[in-house]
C-alpha cells in the first residue's frame, strides 16, 4: 500500500483532473473508486453510445464526456482502459489531444504493446506511468496487487499517480513493462489455458459438471468455480494477455504439449514413465512444500460446491489439467512462488489446489493409478486434450476473431449457471485469501 498523507491527497484533488478513456468493467471500477475518494473524474466510452453511457452512469460522481478528445485535453492523468488489441488504434485517435505536460497510462494486461502505442502516438512532452490491477472488477481491491510502471515521468507526476491509487488500498508493485509481461505470463497464461480448456471440453460433450456424480469433491469444486468465473468475464480480458504477450505464446503451446504427452502416457498404460515424469515436476515446483503448510485442503473446498448431486465417496480422476500445469512449469523452468506478490486471486486458489494434489501424502500416487487404470474420465480427458491444442493454435495464429467465437460459444453454454457460480466463487476467494494472509503473517 502506498504511503500518502491526507493533506497531500487533498491538495492534489483541488487542482488535478483524472480522465478515463473506456468505461468497461475495469474503467468503471476506477472511475467510481477515484470519484468516491474525492478526485475530479471525467470519462468516456464509445462516441456512438454517448447518450446511452450518460444515462447508464447518471447517478455516479464522475462526468461523462463525448469522446477521448474532450477527456484528454482537460485531464492531468489519463488512463486508457481499452482492449489490448485496440490500444494502438485508440491512442492514435485521441493521443494528440493530450493536455500539455499531462501523464498518460493504460490498464491493459500486456504492457509492451501499450508503451509502444504511447511512444508512437503521444506528444513528446507527455509523461507515461502505466498501471495494472491484477484482479477482476468484482474483487475487493484492498490488499490486491497493483503494478505501477514508471516509463518516463518526473517525481511530481509519479507521485500524483501514487496518491491517486492509494484510495484502492492495493499492494503496489513497481515493475518495468518487460518484467510485468513476463510475470503476468508466468502466473496467468497457462492457468487460463487450463480452465478455458475445461470449459470447452464440458461444452463439447454437452455436460454440466455440477449435474454428474463424477464431478463431486473439493478439487472438482475449485475447477468448476474457477472455470465458470473466467467464462463470466469478457473474452478480451484473456485474449489480450494470451495473444499480445509473446511470453504467453510459448507457455500456452507448452501446456498443450504437456497435456498431449501426459494423456498419451495414460492411454498407453505407461504408468512408471508417467509417474517418473510427474514426480520430477513435483520436485522442481514444490520442493519447499510439505503437507504441514498446505494452503488448502479438500474439506475447505467442499464448502463451495455448485453440484446438485449429493456428495458421495471419492471419485477416480486423472486430474490431467492439474498434472499438465505443473509439468508445464517444470518444462519452462517456472517457479510460481517467485512471483506470488504479483499473483491474481484465481492464481493463488489454483496454486493451492495443485499444492494439495501434489503434496498431500499418497494423493498423487492415487491420481496416477486412476489415470492409467480407470477409464471413467477417458472421454473427458480426450476432449480436454483437443481443447488445449485448439486454444494453443488460436493463440499461436493470433486470431482474436476465433478466440472470441470459441470463448463466447462456451460462455453461452454455461450462461444459466454463471451468476450462481460468481456468488459461490466470491465466497471461495474471500475465504482462501484470508488463509493466504494468515499463512503469510
Amino acid at each position: 500500500m502506498v504511503e500518502v498523507s491526507d493533506a497531500e491527497v487533498s491538495k492534489l484533488q483541488k487542482t488535478k483532473t483524472i480522465g478515463i478513456i473506456g468505461l468497461g468493467d475495469m474503467g468503471y471500477l476506477y472511475a467510481r473508486r477515484f470519484s468516491e475518494a474525492g478526485w475530479k473524474v471525467v470519462g468516456c466510452d464509445r462516441e456512438d453510445l454517448f447518450e446511452e453511457t450518460k444515462a447508464k452512469f447518471a447517478n455516479e460522481n464522475f462526468e461523462i464526456l463525448l469522446n477521448g478528445h474532450y477527456v484528454s485535453r482537460i485531464s492531468d492523468y489519463i488512463i486508457y482502459s481499452v482492449e489490448a488489441e485496440n490500444i494502438n488504434k485508440i491512442v492514435s485517435l485521441y493521443g494528440q489531444s493530450t493536455k500539455f505536460g499531462a501523464t498518460v497510462g493504460g490498464q491493459t494486461s500486456c504492457k509492451q504493446p501499450e508503451i509502444e502505442a504511447f511512444e508512437k502516438n503521444l506528444p513528446p512532452d507527455t509523461e507515461i506511468v502505466s498501471l495494472h490491477s491484477l484482479h477482476g472488477p468484482n474483487v475487493n481491491t484492498t490488499g490486491q496487487p497493483l503494478v505501477l510502471i514508471r516509463h518516463r515521468a518526473s517525481d511530481e507526476s509519479f507521485r500524483l499517480v501514487e496518491c491517486l491509487v492509494s484510495c484502492l488500498r492495493s499492494k503496489v508493485v513497481y515493475l518495468s513493462a518487460e518484467k510485468h509481461d513476463k510475470i503476468t505470463a508466468d502466473t496467468q497464461a497457462v492457468t487460463h489455458a487450463a480452465f478455458l480448456s475445461m470449459g470447452v471440453a464440458w461444452k463439447s460433450i454437452n455436460q454440466y459438471p455440477w449435474e454428474t456424480p463424477r464431478w463431486v469433491g473439493g478439487m472438482e469444486n475449485a475447477k468448476m468455480n474457477i472455470s465458470l468465473r473466467i467464462f463470466s468475464n469478457k473474452w478480451h480480458v484473456y485474449a489480450g494477455l494470451a495473444i499480445t504477450n509473446p511470453s504467453a505464446h510459448e507457455q500456452i503451446v507448452q501446456y498443450s504439449r504437456s497435456v498431449t504427452e501426459l494423456y498419451t502416457l495414460m492411454i498407453q498404460g505407461k504408468k512408471d514413465e508417467l509417474k517418473a515424469r510427474v514426480f520430477k515436476a513435483k520436485e522442481s515446483v514444490f520442493r519447499h512444500i510439505s503437507d504441514h503448510n498446505l494452503l488448502l485442503d479438500d474439506d475447505i473446498l467442499q464448502n463451495f460446491s455448485l453440484s446438485k448431486v449429493p456428495p458421495g465417496g471419492k471419485q477416480a480422476n486423472s486430474h490431467l489439467s492439474l498434472l499438465s500445469i505443473v509439468d508445464s512449469w517444470f518444462k519452462l523452468d517456472i517457479v510460481p512462488y517467485d512471483h506470488i506478490i504479483c499473483s491474481t486471486p484465481l492464481f493463488r486458489i489454483f496454486l493451492g489446489v495443485t499444492e494439495y494434489l501434489f503434496c498431500t501424502p499418497g494423493l498423487l500416487d492415487e491420481c496416477i493409478q486412476d489415470a492409467v487404470d480407470d477409464v471413467t474420465f477417458r472421454q473427458d480427458d480426450l476432449e480436454f486434450t483437443i481443447a488445449a491444442r485448439t486454444w494453443a493454435s488460436i493463440i499461436s495464429f493470433e486470431n482474436f476473431k476465433l478466440y472470441k467465437k470459441e470463448f463466447e460459444e462456451t460462455q453461452a453454454f454455461f450462461q444459466p449457471m454463471l451468476q450462481e457460480a460468481n456468488a459461490v466463487g466470491n465466497e471461495m476467494i474471500k475465504t482462501i485469501l484470508q488463509r493466504v494472509q494468515e499463512r503469510d503473517a
